[in-house]
Parts: structure tokens; sequence; C-alpha cells
């Protein structure tokens, strides 16, 4: 770099100081120069050779562009062929300083000097093209992770029994291949590990390799991608050379849908330098012999965009779900993630975990982050239950916002939640009510989180129906107490008719649809998603599933309307407590709810 730098600095120098002798000197003709100087109007000459260079006092004026007079000052000109035998008279006589240099005195430290910015130039880039040609572009950017420096076992990866159980093959295929060939069986040379990002793929890939004792390569798809052609597959050739030479080992490719992707799609055809990669790497897997013990580990959260030949038996043989962990695995994680940090007594990591619904390891780890980070602002000694709520909210909800609202404005964005909460509180088939906040967080006004207090896979139509009501009560709420329509609900709409649509289009739960799934092979868009898609059902299937869709959307706002006139009284008394407090708690809002005051809000 400081090379390039330097050879940068020349040129720029070189070409200034060209640009300024040029603009400069002037070349005159020698009659010129003789008239000058019989007019004393030449100071000072330097001969060198045939060329003589001067200065001229006072400057020549010339008209250069017509309106504008230029002049010379320091001018150049030649000797003629025939002899001027009175010059050196004319010098003496007008007192003009001469001096004369040997021939080509100063023409070679002139050529270095002129030649030298180019010379270092392309030494430069002769040295980059060896480099990259030679060695460091076409090596592979995997870095050699031996037994010393790989500490990480199972012990520090929580939850993920079932997937670990898969790997344990794998571990032991590395550490005594003679029992498995003894049996005549053989471990799968690729095992592809899918699941949605930050569930602990690459944490497991080095786990493995840790047990195993083995050499551990890690490399993302990306860096198999370059500019140049050819150089992915030469990357694919160096790591797989590397791993036999340090076997036992384990490959591993993160992020294996960037170079793994189905060949010859896309809008614009395929993609050849990825395509080269992932023939090579293809090749490469098919050249394992059955006696080296290399185990090639990828990850991916796009299992359904691989190419096949990826998958097929013989290479990633072996899929393996890594997926979002359970509610004793989220306290697992908790627990590990907790080792190092402070917590108050009224901390309980289990009733967190519940309250965690859909994080991934990696979110656990930042809540417990974002926690701490929280406590040190608020100089704290410990992590308290305050922190971690407020660090959920920020990851869940986004950082709070300061807005300034009227009266009117956040009496109805109270009512709005106000609806969520009431409704959701008296269908027997919601999840229990977190919290209810009118506090704007990132994109949200204001959020009523309701929490499940079991992690769900298999939803019924009643839970869903309850769930589309929950999502109108906060356009019925607006409606009942003011009778206006705002913008508030507009993500409510948006989700809930996501709800519907997928009812209607793709579990069956439409009395005019049937049991039919209308789902698409286009990457799971559903019908009426894309109307330039081939169809394999009719216009009038179209016209059904949009009236069944409206009908389930209508049906869920009356059921929200008729649910909170039946508990104006509570849905009032919830409005002025937000209005007072901006946040209630579960235990809270449903004493608020069941109390049996008169209402203090009256319309």
């Amino acid at each position: 770099m400081i090379l390039v730098i330097l050879g940068i600095t020349m040129l720029v120098i070189f070409i200034i100081r060209y640009t300024t002798q040029v603009s400069a000197v002037h070349t005159i003709p020698y009659t010129q120069f003789r008239e000058q100087l019989v007019d004393g109007n030449v100071s000072r000459v330097v001969f060198n050779g045939q060329q003589i260079e001067g200065t001229l006092d006072p400057p020549l004026e010339y008209r250069a562009v017509p309106g504008e007079i230029s002049t010379i000052q320091s001018f150049r000109t030649y000797l003629p062929p025939i002899p001027d035998d009175r010059l050196l008279e004319l010098f003496e006589q007008k007192g003009v300083t001469v001096e004369i240099r040997p021939q080509n005195s100063s023409s070679g430290w002139m050529m270095v000097l002129n030649w030298l910015p180019i010379l270092v130039i392309g030494l430069l880039t002769f040295r980059f093209f060896s480099r990259t040609s030679a060695g460091s572009m076409l090596q592979s950017r995997a870095n050699l992770y031996n037994k010393e420096h790989q500490r990480v076992t199972f012990h520090d990866v929580a939850g993920l029994a079932g997937v670990k159980l898969e790997l344990q093959e794998v571990i032991e295929f590395l550490q005594n291949p003679q029992k498995f060939q003894h049996f005549g069986a053989t471990v799968p040379k690729g095992v592809l590990l899918v699941g949605p990002p930050g569930t602990g793929k690459t944490l497991l890939a080095r786990a493995v390799a840790g047990e195993a004792k083995a050499a551990f390569f890690p490399i993302s798809g990306s860096d198999f991608m370059e500019l140049f052609v050819g150089v992915g597959a030469s990357r694919v050739r160096n790591l797989f050379k590397k791993a036999k030479e340090n076997a036992p080992s384990i490959i591993f490719i993160d992020e294996l849908d960037s170079i793994g992707r189905r060949r010859g799609v896309g809008f614009n055809g395929g993609h050849d330098e990825r395509e080269q990669t992932l023939n090579k790497l293809l090749a490469e897997m098919d050249g394992f012999e059955k006696h080296e013990n290399i185990i090639l580990i990828a990850a991916t959260n796009r299992p359904d965009i691989l190419d096949a030949a990826l998958l097929r038996p013989g290479r990633f043989d072996r899929q393996i779900v890594v997926d979002l962990p359970t509610s004793s695995e989220r306290l697992a994680i908790l627990h590990v993630h907790g080792r190092n940090k402070p917590f108050s007594s009224d901390v309980d990591l289990e009733t967190i975990a519940r309250g965690t619904t859909g994080f991934s390891g990696a979110d656990l780890s930042n809540l417990l982050n974002e926690s701490a980070l929280l406590a040190i602002r608020r100089k704290k000694h410990e992590i308290t239950f305050q922190d971690i709520s407020d660090a959920t909210d920020k990851i869940v909800m986004g950082l709070e916002r300061e807005l300034i609202l009227t009266e009117g404005e956040k009496r109805l964005l109270a009512c709005h939640e106000a609806g969520h909460a009431t409704v959701a509180a008296f269908l027997p088939n919601t999840d229990p009510i977190h919290k209810v906040t009118i506090v704007p967080r990132g994109r949200a006004m204001g959020v009523t989180l309701l929490v499940p207090e079991r992690d769900r896979y298999i939803f019924n139509r009643e839970y869903i129906l309850d769930r589309l009501a929950v999502l109108m009560a906060g356009r019925a709420a607006e409606e009942l107490v003011f009778n206006a329509v705002t913008s508030g609900a507009s993500d409510d709409l948006k989700q809930a008719t996501r709800s519907a649509r997928k009812m209607v289009l793709e579990l069956g739960m439409s009395d005019e649809i049937g049991h039919i799934s209308l789902r698409t092979e286009q990457e799971g868009s559903y019908l009426g998603d894309d109307w330039n898609i081939d169809r394999e059902y009719s216009e009038l299937t179209v016209q059904k599933a949009d009236q069944e869709v409206s009908l389930i959307l209508e049906s869920a706002y009356v059921r929200a309307k008729e649910t909170l006139q039946l508990h104006r009284d509570g849905l009032d008394r919830v409005i002025e407590a937000l209005l007072e407090k901006e946040q209630i708690l579960g235990p809270e809002l449903i004493s608020l709810l069941n109390s049996e005051n008169q209402p203090v809000y009256e319309n």
C-alpha cells in the first residue's frame, strides 16, 4: 500500500512539473531571440549543446488571444546550422550573463526523472498480478483452527439435544473410522444444517470439530466469489487440499446458498463464475475417497433454492433442522449467556424464557447484553427484571420515540390499544396479556403485547379467529368510542388480511373453498399475490377466495365490536389508566377489567 501511494505521488509530481515547465518556458524563433538581444532585453542565457535557454528583462509582450495580452519571460531557442560569429560579441556588449553546460550533462538525470514514475507503476502492477496469479487470490480464505485452538464443545451449546445426537455419528467417525469400516457402514460426507438465522448453526459446527479434536476450516460461501473468472473454483480446490493435508478435518461453509443456488435460473440466466464454483465443489465432494477423514458441514436458511445436485445421496445427504429453541432450551441458553452477569433477586430466567417465544439463541444473547448495557447506563450494580423487560421492548418493538401528540390524539391512541387489550382479555382462545403501552417505539405508536404460556406448534381455527378479532378490536374501539375511522389500524388490517388469506388459501379453513391448498410453487406465494403466474384453478375460485377472506375479516370485526359493547365499562377504565400511566402490565389490566366500579370515562 505504501508503494502504491508513493508511485501515485511521484506520477502526480511528474505531471505537475511537466505541465509547469511547458507552460512557463516558451520556444521562440532564433531571429526573435537575436532581436531581443540587440535591443538589450536578454539578461541571462544558458547554453546546453545547440539549445539556448534564457530570461527576458523586461518580459516580451504578445497577443496570444484576440483582446488578451500575454508575456514571455523564460524562453527557449536553438542555434542555427550556420555559426553566428557576432553572438558572443553581442553578449559581451549587452552585459548578458552566459552559462555553458556540457552537452547532455542533465539529459541522463532528466530521463530518469521522466521515466521513474512509469517504472514504479509498472513494477507495482507486475507485483500485484504476480501475487494474485501465483498465490494469494487463488488461495482459500478459510483459516485453520486445529485442536489446540478449538475450545468449543457440546457443553457450550445449550439445548438442541436431537441435533447433537444426529451429529454424534460424525464425531465418532472422525475419532474412530475403523468402527464404521468393520460394519461396512459409511457416514455422510456432507451434513447440511438448516434453520433460521441465529439458531447456532456455526456454533454447532465448531462444537463438532471440538468434540472430534479435528482441524476446522470455516469459510463463508461469499468468500469463494471474486471479480476474476476461475478464482472461486481455485479456492475450492485449495480448500479441499488443505483439509486433506490436515485430516481428520471438518470444512464448514456458511451461507451455502450464495454459491449453491439452482443453476441456470434468474432474470439474466445463470452466473458463470458462481456455477463454475458450484461445479468444482460438486466434483471435489465426489472425489472424496472412503478412507479420507473429511466431513463437509454447511449451513443455510434457504434450502428451497439449493441446486438438486448438492442434495443427492453422496453429497449433502443428511439434512439437520436447527430450529428456534423451545422454552426449556431458551432457559438453558439464558443460563449459558448469563453465567458472567450479576442478576438481582427479582430476575427469574424461567419467566424470561417463557416470555421470549420466537427468540433465537443470538436474540437471547443480545437480550442479556442489552440488559447489561441498560443497567450500566442507569448506574446500577445488578441487572434487574425491569432492565430485561425494557431491553425486550427495545428488541421487539424498537427504540422509544419522542412524539408530540395532542390530547385528542393521545386519547384516540389509548382507545385503540385498550380495544385490543379488552377483546384479548375476554375471548377464550387468546394468549395472556403481558403489557399494554401507548409509548411510541420503532414504527408503532402503541403496542398490546400478548405472550403465550407455552410454545405453540399447532393452531386451531378458533385460536386464529380469536386472534383476528383482537387485531380488529383497535378499529372497532375507535368507531365505538369516537365514532371515527383513522389510519391507526393500517398495520392491524395488514396482519389480519394476511392471516385470513392463509386460512382460506393454504390451511383449508373455509367452508366455501373446502379442504384444498391453493399455494403456488413460486417460493410460497399465494393465490392472488401475483396475477401474472400460471394458475391451476379457475377465476371463479379466485372470486370465491376473495369473498371468503372478506367474510372472515368482517365477522372478526363484528365480534370484536360486540365484545367491546358488552364490556364498555372495562374499556373506559383501561383508556383512563393508559392516559394516566402510559403502560399497564397484564395483572393490573385484568384487575381493571374485573372491577365493579362505575366507569371513569364517559363518551
